[in-house]
């Protein structure tokens, strides 16, 4: 590009070409070390992520920064007192205030929320232990899309009897007009904090000399005040690329039945009782895709994985003469998305069976400490399933939407009789340590994928019971019923891989080829979002699949078109390829075509399809779109030098023109050359 420039100003004088070519080299010179000043001034701070807006039929709630990005002087908050600094004593706002989680608490954050003119920002550090205790989620989960409400139950409903999460501190569901960002408890932790005591920290009350350390956080959101408004404004957008603002929460619902239904038929089956097994597959944290959920969701569905499995060789060898439906919601956390949109689905003839054909419904809620909390039985296992002493209302679970459209017998498998015993219920600290899933410190991953953990055998029996129930409700052979069990393998296998690392060899050997890049050295997000087909979901369709399925003898073309063989059906069976196992002394992976009754379903608020958005009667979550997530920090000088600056180069502004001015009208004169005459032909 700056070749062309030169060559634009023609065949002119030779020393005004020489001035551009050194003026235009100058401006080739900073383009090129443009990036490298920028690192200069800036550190970019990676391990961060934001708290981001989500919006419902009558409000917003969450964090967002202006459109520009917030910026303040950082002030490490060392306890509760501290605030008066940044939000009255310190000279030099806004400040950006890191703090430390015990300190990350509902009466902090109002504070700061009710002084936000002196207040740019929240940096959050996230360590690797954690507190006793710390819900940032409501005290009644789902209050208003439950079962329960003015008109049926009153007494029973916003948690007049029971308060369910009594740890909650309704964080989650607060509006800050200002960026929140969770920091890792790493060396950019720590370099901050040095910047901090370098250059801000007062000494004896007086105020810090600049340069002082900034941040500044990026987290602008599109959308603003409610689902509502943000919908109204994608519809109307009428530009050739429409730039939509704000998107509905959703995923898919993963089900999966003994006997297989055609998934083109749907409606009421005549003659046909159904047992549902059920089961949350998904989780939240204050912080955007931090949701761990391992005692609120990965606990119960591990579990109804488990005894799936362990209803394979019964069902088989005695069918129940009723069929089990084993279904894996998305989206509870939100007012029941998935299952609301099933029982929709069933109502409005869109399911392979409808509301008519349920006998009765078994859901696994959290069931961490099930085996400690009841008695001991000689059924061979470690418990006694017991009920509660006294009446009380469902804890939240997605039975309350069925219990909604209609009377059916249900069960909530639980570890509490009344407050959930998880301390830290939709947070970002409900991870493996609160499964107390531990590991010996001289395993290597693959023996740690082996090894069977005491939640895991704990987890197996109450797998065990459930498949045992399930077989004896869905009329079973009950001489049978005995010989199920669960296997404590597949159990400590699914644990590892959905709270220590999904990239593990059994995993990779049940997922299909083009989707093992989902799996990571890292356990997956369980927040629902808004990308259909999260790894959660795809990881249990094909656990699903794998545990209830049968291995095929199909090549991998016959496996995606089956219709063209005899005896095999997609509209009756799913048929997934799948990467299989690497045996000894190869390679190659043993892939083979796995034949399963496991289906996804749309797991949508009703709410979109039917477009309306300010329903009370299905859940209307819609986030927030936005352009770029980033955090920063660097020194920022002082108001007067700045101004200072600014001022020089306005003057060296002015008198550059003043210049280019004087030469442009002088330029016949300063850039004339004499020329010899030409000589003459006589």
């Amino acid at each position: 590009m700056c070749s062309n420039m030169v060559r634009c100003l023609g065949d002119g004088n030779t020393s005004l070409q020489k001035l551009a070519t050194s003026i235009v080299f100058f401006f080739c010179l900073s383009d090129v070390s443009c990036n490298s000043v920028e690192q200069k001034i800036y550190v970019e701070l990676n391990n961060t992520v934001p708290c981001v807006r989500l919006l419902n039929a009558t409000h917003q709630i969450g964090c967002q920064s202006s459109i520009s990005g917030d910026t303040g002087v950082i002030h490490v908050l060392e306890s509760e007192a501290d605030l008066e600094w940044p939000l009255s004593k310190g000279p030099n706002p806004p400040y950006m205030v890191l703090l430390e989680s015990s300190l990350f608490t509902r009466s902090i954050m109002m504070k700061m929320k009710n002084e936000s003119n002196r207040v740019a920002g929240v940096a959050v550090v996230v360590p690797n232990t954690s507190p006793p205790e710390f819900s940032p989620h409501t005290t009644c989960p789902n209050e208003n899309t439950g079962v329960y409400s003015d008109n049926y139950g009153p007494n029973l409903a916003h948690c007049n009897t029971t308060v369910w999460n009594p740890r909650g501190n309704g964080l989650s569901y607060e509006e800050f007009d200002f960026p929140v960002f969770s920091l890792k408890e790493d060396n950019e932790t720590e370099f901050i904090k040095q910047c901090y005591l370098d250059h801000n920290r007062a000494v004896n009350g007086s105020a810090p000399q600049y340069p002082l350390c900034a941040m500044q956080l990026f987290s602008h959101m599109h959308a603003v005040t409610n689902t509502p408004t943000c919908m109204r404004r994608n519809d109307i957008n009428f530009s050739i690329n429409p730039e939509m603002v704000c998107d509905p929460l959703g995923d898919y619902n993963v089900w999966g039945s003994i006997r297989p239904y055609n998934d083109t038929v749907f409606g009421h089956k005549e003659n046909e009782s159904v047992v549902i097994a059920a089961a949350r597959l998904d989780s939240r944290a204050f912080f955007w895709e931090v949701s761990t959920g391992a005692e609120g969701s990965v606990s119960g569905f591990v579990t109804l994985l488990a005894a799936a499995q362990a209803l394979r060789e019964v069902t088989h060898e005695a069918p129940p003469t009723r069929n089990i439906l084993f279904a894996f919601f998305q989206g509870e956390t939100f007012d029941y998305i998935g299952s609301s949109r099933m029982v929709y689905d069933m109502e409005n003839g869109k399911f392979v069976i409808d509301l008519d054909n349920i006998h009765s419904v078994l859901e696994i809620g959290q069931v961490k400490n099930l085996v400690n909390n009841l008695q001991s039985s000689t059924a061979g296992l470690s418990f006694l399933l017991v009920e509660p002493n006294v009446s009380q209302p469902l804890p939240p679970s997605s039975l309350q939407r069925f219990l909604r459209a209609q009377p059916i017998p249900g069960i909530v498998l639980a570890d509490h009789e009344s407050a959930f015993n998880n301390r830290y219920y939709e947070s970002f600290y409900d991870n493996a340590a609160n499964l107390n899933l531990t590991y010996p410190s001289d395993l290597s991953p693959e023996e740690q994928l082996e090894f069977v953990t005491d939640t895991a055998k704990s987890l197996t029996d109450v797998a065990t019971v459930v498949a045992r129930a399930l077989y004896k409700q869905a009329g079973g052979n009950e001489s049978l019923v005995n010989n199920i069990k669960a296997d404590p393998k597949i159990v400590t296998q699914m644990l590892y891989g959905f709270l220590v690392s999904s990239n593990n060899s059994w995993f990779q050997a049940v997922m299909a080829p083009e989707l093992k890049n989902i799996l990571k050295p890292s356990p997956p997000e369980y927040y629902v979002g808004v990308a259909m087909s999260s790894t959660p979901t795809r990881l249990v369709q094909y656990l699903l699949a794998n545990l209830t399925g049968a291995a095929t003898n199909l090549t991998q073309s016959q496996c995606q078109k089956p219709d063209e063989l005899p005896n095999e059906s997609r509209q009756m069976y799913s048929y997934l390829w799948v990467q299989g196992i690497v045996p000894p002394n190869s390679t190659e992976r043993d892939s083979f075509c796995v034949r399963a009754s496991v289906r996804l379903t749309k797991a949508v608020s009703p709410a979109f399809e039917l477009g309306e958005y300010a329903s009370k009667d299905y859940s209307t979550w819609t986030e927030s779109r936005w352009k770029f997530i980033k955090a920063r920090i660097f020194l920022v000088a002082s108001r007067d030098l700045e101004m200072l600056t600014l001022g020089v180069g306005v003057a060296v502004l002015f008198t550059s023109l003043l210049v280019t001015y004087f030469i442009s009208t002088k330029a016949d004169v300063l850039f004339s050359s004499t020329r010899e005459p030409a000589s003459a032909a006589y």
